[in-house]
């Protein structure tokens, strides 16, 4: 490290707050970097642990290129903005018209533009009120709604499985990876880490098959993988002794709930556990939870009220930390059973976020919990926030001897294999 990088590191700073201590909670990088990822290393050795990743985890820039999928701002931006040309994936120029001049509302407006989910909430509303009236005049209404949410559904969902990320770039891909090696380095004596998120996407997924680490997400079968919450009770183990009936728990297993749903689901009539795991097809799946306060409702049913009772179970038991990062408590249904978390004296919360934001952040920040850690701010480079996954994952995930020997096998890999150039 040049000695003028040193400065700008021992210059730039980032929030770490814990509720209830005095001061302002900021710690320079280059100073605080290693006592900030012991504490962190301490809370990842509780009894439970469990993250819950939202939307910001599967999102990364390169310069201005997003190689990820876009946050739910950038996503509404894109969608409602006006175009030249007319696109099955957005609204057409008559359709927009048509909604203004039917109902009085303006897909331009702010509001709309820059959170999805409120548009999504109005849709979705209007659709309601147009199934249930028997007025004669109704008809086209209903067919323009109809066309807008079915478009958002197919925007949202090529943008979870198209994009820079499906077109041979790693970025993302290899920051999931890093995550999960430092994740399953846990003792084998403690429970095994649990992962929530609210993505569609596979990012998951793909990195614990890369690595070859087994995990459980409530699926089971081979020709048929089918739902079953039985299989949250399951537990990988090799057996120590041939000769004797002596096992012993897997260090690396991972338990994955997508809680919002995934693009590899399906549904049929079959069995007793309709849902079904695919592979990503090209049309919108039937089980997904699109981004609408109606999330609330539609969680109730299976296979969702199965993944949010694991949730709540899992963060309400004694000496549980859970982590959240890229998200930003926007979720009301998410966010009541994280409360309810907080009356058990023992539960911790590690929140990386913009530590200056509004809303339920500011709530959170103002209860001056020390049960509560806040962490974000700027990262140690311009372009760069500390409550970013990447600078998450390669700063403050703390690395184990085991894994830095992982780190330098693969660089070998990489660097000595023949390439394919070569080989031609």
């Amino acid at each position: 490290m040049t000695k003028i990088r040193a400065d700008q590191e021992a210059e730039r700073k980032f929030s770490f707050l814990k509720g209830g201590d005095a001061g302002p909670g900021e710690v320079a990088w280059l100073d605080g970097i290693d006592s900030v990822r012991k504490a962190l290393a301490d809370a990842m050795n509780a009894k439970n642990v469990a993250f819950l990743l939202g939307a910001g985890c599967s999102s990364s820039w390169n310069g201005d290129q997003e190689v990820g999928i876009p946050t739910m701002a950038p996503l509404a931006t894109e969608f409602t903005k006006v175009r030249d040309h007319d696109d099955d994936l957005f609204p057409t120029t008559t359709e927009r018209k048509e909604l203004e001049s039917l109902y009085g509302i303006k897909l331009g407006d702010e509001e709309y533009t820059r959170n999805l989910e409120r548009l999504m909430e109005l849709l979705f509303s209007m659709r309601f009120i147009l199934r249930r009236s028997s007025h004669g005049n109704v008809e086209e209404g209903r067919r323009l709604v109809d066309s807008i949410i079915d478009k958002v559904r197919a925007f949202l969902w090529d943008k979870c499985t198209n994009g820079r990320f499906a077109q041979g770039d790693t970025t993302v891909h290899k920051l999931y990876e890093t995550f999960y090696r430092k994740l399953v380095l846990r003792d084998r004596s403690l429970p095994r880490p649990w992962v929530f998120t609210t993505n569609y996407d596979v990012f998951n997924e793909t990195a614990m098959d890369r690595l070859g680490l087994p995990y459980a997400n409530g699926f089971s079968g081979v020709v048929e993988r089918r739902f079953n919450p039985a299989t949250f009770r399951y537990a990988l183990a090799e057996q120590l002794d041939l000769s004797s009936r002596k096992w012993s728990a897997v260090d690396g297993f991972v338990y994955l709930c997508k809680l919002h749903g995934s693009i590899t689901w399906t549904e049929d009539d079959h069995g007793l556990f309709p849902i079904r795991e695919t592979t990503p097809g090209k049309d919108p799946g039937k089980v997904m939870i699109y981004p609408t306060p109606a999330k609330q409702n539609s969680s109730l049913g299976s296979p969702y009220s199965d993944l949010f009772r694991e949730f709540q179970s899992r963060i309400v038991r004694e000496q549980s930390v859970l982590f959240t990062m890229g998200y930003a408590f926007g979720d009301e249904h998410i966010n009541n059973i994280i409360y309810q978390a907080l009356t058990i004296p023992t539960f911790r919360l590690v929140i990386f976020v913009d530590p200056a934001l509004e809303g339920e952040i500011a709530k959170l920040r103002a209860l001056s919990d020390p049960r509560i850690w806040i962490i974000g701010g700027d990262g140690r480079e311009d372009g760069r926030k500390a409550h970013y996954f990447d600078t998450i994952v390669e700063e403050f995930m703390p690395q184990r001897s085991a894994e830095r020997i992982d780190d330098a096998v693969r660089k070998v890999l990489e660097t000595m294999a023949p390439k394919k150039m070569d080989q031609e």
